[in-house]
C-alpha cells in the first residue's frame, strides 16, 4: 500500500496535465531522450494525455531503454494514466481554456 502510494506522489509530481494547465502555457516541449515530437500543437482538454501521446510521436531512436519503468510497467503509461484521470476531472475547466486561449503549441 505505501509502495502504492509513494508511485501515485511521484507520479503527480512528473504528471503530464500539471505541465499544461496552466492559462499561461501557450507553448510546450515535448521530447524523450533528446529526440523530438512531430506533434504541432496539443489541445488543452485532456492535454496532460495529448502530452503522453505526443511523445511517442517523435523522432525514431535505435536506442531502447528500458530503465524508464515502474515492476517493469513503462513510465509513459502510468503518467498517462494518471493523466487521463487529472484531465477528465478537470474537464470543464480545461473546455474553457480551450474556448479562450485556443491549443498549446509544440516545440
Amino acid at each position: 500500500m505505501k509502495l502504492l502510494l509513494i508511485a501515485m506522489i511521484i507520479s503527480l509530481s512528473a504528471c503530464a496535465t500539471v505541465k499544461t494547465l496552466p492559462t499561461t502555457t501557450s507553448h510546450v516541449n515535448i521530447e524523450h531522450h533528446g529526440k523530438r515530437s512531430y506533434c504541432q500543437s496539443i489541445p488543452r482538454i485532456y492535454s496532460g494525455f495529448s502530452y503522453n501521446l505526443c511523445k511517442l510521436h517523435g523522432e525514431p531512436s535505435r536506442q531502447v531503454n528500458l530503465g524508464d519503468s515502474f515492476n517493469n510497467v513503462p513510465f509513459f503509461i502510468i503518467d498517462g494514466t494518471f493523466s487521463l484521470v487529472a484531465d477528465t476531472v478537470i474537464l470543464p475547466y480545461t473546455l474553457y481554456t480551450q474556448n479562450k486561449h485556443g491549443s498549446i503549441d509544440v516545440n
